[in-house]
């Protein structure tokens, strides 16, 4: 059976040499028993490809079951894919059969299978390695003869650094990794989809079909599509049924996409923030990047105002780490951020003027007082700071940038920069 007739028989569409392959590796490991882990992003259409799987294998007249791992309470799961005997917890009022010794002989279709608790993977690998399991409350070893197909959107690899996922069970399902392309990365498909999900629903409903115009066209391909196929067919369903005009342009389509987004646009930054967008993740960095100014000024107040609450070897520390770190000491652009300071003569040690009875009087003891108005801005204080470090040290570069909490590199640059001597 070539491409074309899979991708018929299955209801798959689209000719995205990303789809294509992975429509090729399902149909050429089906004939053999190998494991087989499906990754990609939710909404791509995972689960067609263990039913190309198990239809194109030998077991295609044995029973297929789906599990959605994450769907099952981590306290009956075990039982859920294993049995259970009578009694071997409470409400266990008969013995039951799990999903292994159901399906024996045909396939089961672990979906979401990062979700399952550590102790359900050590049993799952058992299985994968022996064919043997054990019911729950049962010491019965028992054999199953299952080809066990996985799915999850969830990065293993880290899964596996944050002790979520057994390296050794990844292993094991990894044998044939099918990669689903999310639905950006397949444009030419997108307009075909939201062709055929728009007939589909008019058929459903009994009402024209919704068609879009050119710029609709280009604002679709153009989209990111977070929830890729699944979201896509429910912004086509939401349009079919709420617009009564069948001709839907660029405006009409926007007010059915998420503005956080709405562009295809590289995402800037990946990690803790999925899901966020490039204007939310660039107003992060601003608002971190105030932060660090802020602290920057409280820093340097401490300094001027004398704050003996911090010793001056910390201070010097925390402003050094905060301006430059191994990092990003190639990168900053200087700032200069100036602040002022008016001292009272009482501070300057300045006895108050005594009032005479007359101006000529108060004249003789008139004093002029010149008010300093003091700037400091934060690369005068870093030049200051390096001089002290490289005093206490007595010329010591290595130790003086220890001092500092910089590098001997950065100290070196800086030293030059300012023309220390």
């Amino acid at each position: 059976m070539n491409v074309d007739q899979i991708k018929q028989r299955f209801g798959i569409i689209g000719n995205s040499p990303l789809l294509t392959r992975a429509i090729n590796i399902a149909s050429q490991v089906a004939p053999t028993d190998l494991s087989v882990l499906i990754s990609g992003e939710s909404g791509t259409g995972k689960e067609v490809m263990p039913q190309i799987v198990h239809q194109l294998s030998s077991r295609k007249h044995n029973k297929y079951i789906a599990v959605n791992c994450g769907a099952i309470p981590e306290g009956t799961i075990d039982s859920e894919l294993f049995g259970h005997e009578k009694g071997s917890f409470t409400g266990a009022h008969e013995t039951r059969k799990g999903y292994f010794e159901v399906a024996d002989g045909g396939t089961i279709f672990l979906d979401e299978v990062a979700e399952l608790p550590l102790s359900t993977q050590a049993r799952l690998l058992r299985v994968l390695e022996t064919g043997e399991f054990l019911k729950v409350g049962s010491s019965k070893v028992q054999k199953t003869n299952v080809r066990i197909v996985a799915a999850t959107n969830v990065n293993i690899p880290e899964a596996i650094k944050r002790n979520k996922f057994r390296e050794d069970l990844y292993y094991r399902l990894n044998t044939v990794p099918i990669e689903v392309p999310p639905l950006r990365d397949r444009k030419e498909d997108i307009h075909l989809i939201f062709r055929k999900f728009a007939s589909d629903f008019a058929d459903k409903y009994k009402m024209p079909t919704i068609r879009l115009t050119e710029g609709a066209k280009e604002k679709l391909m153009k989209y990111r599509w977070p929830g890729n196929v699944r979201q896509l067919k429910n912004v086509t369903e939401q349009i079919s049924v709420i617009e009564k005009e069948k001709e839907i342009d660029e405006e009409t389509l926007i007010k059915y996409l998420p503005i956080s987004s709405n562009t295809s646009l590289p995402v800037l930054y990946q990690g803790d923030q999925d899901g966020l967008s490039e204007r939310e993740i660039l107003y992060k960095v601003l608002f971190e990047m105030k932060k660090d100014v802020t602290d920057l000024k409280q820093i340097v107040r401490q300094i001027m105002n004398g704050d003996n609450s911090i010793k001056e070897e910390e201070i010097s520390k925390q402003l050094m780490e905060r301006l430059y770190t191994e990092e990003l000491a190639d990168k900053e652009k200087q700032a200069s951020i100036q602040f002022h300071q008016k001292e009272t003569k009482e501070e300057k040690g300045i006895k108050p003027i005594e009032v005479k009875d007359n101006f000529e009087d108060y004249r003789e003891d008139y004093q002029e007082v010149e008010v300093e108005e003091e700037s400091l801005s934060i690369s005068e204080t870093e030049k200051k700071l390096i001089k002290r470090a490289l005093e206490k040290h007595q010329g010591k570069r290595k130790y003086a940038a220890e001092d500092l909490g910089i590098s001997e590199r950065t100290l070196y640059r800086k030293i030059k920069e300012y023309e220390i001597e």
